[in-house]
């Protein structure tokens, strides 16, 4: 035992000289307590990441969920992409609404390419969309609903003016440049212009009846004119007829000249109850798509950027 004894007194007494030999009481870790090393000092090894996803909700490409554990970086959830981030909701929010789906997404011709935008019948004032902005969160594409016409004339340059929605009504929003030259507002004769120009999506054939524009439009011993009435009777409506058979009465090739084409069907019947229709065809004057056919990210913002409506697909 007394042997034992002193091998351990000759043990402290060689850890004491070591001690004195490294620098004993100056030795810098003299003066501190025991620590435990932050997680960035050490080196990340206590960080727990989730890997990125390609899409956050309502965010842009390479938005991530990146939540850590020990760390310094304290935010959590969903990032959102610029101009969208911390972006205020717009007062239109409840009012104005897109369909939710984009029509030929990635057309090689943006003129095919479309979505709606519609106003809520409860809506008690109207909307003025002009200087709103669609963008995708994906591409960073943007473009600003621009100005249109409410009754467009063929042949001339027309007068834009914002475009104005009310309660009930809707816009379809075009990639692409419009065919005649502006934004417009549908309306009763508005068929007529298909005879030159290709839309999408199609305008409607709603214009007054060829025999009916006859009926009224004629003149004088119209029951007479027997040829004429037969000819209009084959007629389609919004067909505008640029040669009139040279059989035709000089009266009736007056008629068909003058009233069946869009600018005689409006001065006809721009004064009617049920003259203006309750769509707006937007041009976003595109030469490229706007969307993307998968992974995008819809948003329309108002004037002051807030966010009226966004969807993905």
């Amino acid at each position: 035992m007394e042997h034992e004894s002193w091998f351990f007194v000759g043990i402290f007494v060689f850890i004491f000289l070591f001690w004195i030999i490294t620098g004993g009481p100056v030795h810098p870790i003299s003066f501190t307590g025991p620590s435990l090393a932050q997680p960035q000092e050490l080196g990340g090894g206590t960080y727990l990441s989730l890997p990125r996803a390609l899409f956050g909700i309502g965010g842009s490409a390479g938005s991530s969920f990146s939540p850590t554990i020990g760390g310094s970086n304290t935010s959590s959830g969903f990032f959102l992409s610029s101009g969208s981030a911390g972006a205020a909701t717009s007062p239109y929010h409840s009012l104005v609404s897109l369909s939710h789906y984009v029509s030929g997404a990635g057309s090689l011709d943006p003129r095919n390419e479309y979505l709606e935008l519609s106003v809520a019948w409860g809506a008690t004032t109207p909307v003025d969309i002009s200087g709103w902005t669609l963008q995708s969160d994906a591409t960073g594409n943007a473009s600003i609903i621009p100005k249109g016409t409410e009754i467009p004339a063929s042949g001339t340059i027309n007068a834009a003016q914002d475009i104005i929605l009310t309660a009930g009504t809707r816009a379809i929003l075009i990639s692409g440049q419009s065919p005649i030259g502006a934004s417009f507002r549908e309306n009763k004769c508005i068929g007529y212009f298909s005879t030159f120009q290709s839309f999408t999506p199609s305008l409607p054939q709603n214009c007054p009846a060829p025999a009916d524009e006859l009926a009224a439009n004629y003149g004088t011993n119209y029951i007479r004119d027997a040829v004429c009435i037969d000819y209009v009777n084959r007629l389609s409506r919004c067909q505008v007829q640029l040669t009139p058979p040279p059989s035709a009465t000089s009266a009736c090739q007056t008629f068909l000249v003058k009233y069946l084409n869009y600018n005689g069907c409006v001065t006809a019947h721009q004064s009617d109850s049920d003259f203006e229709g309750s769509t707006w065809r937007v041009y976003l004057g595109r030469t490229d798509a706007m969307w993307r056919t998968r992974h995008e990210v819809v948003k329309l913002l108002d004037a002051s950027g807030a966010l009226v409506d966004s969807f993905s697909y």
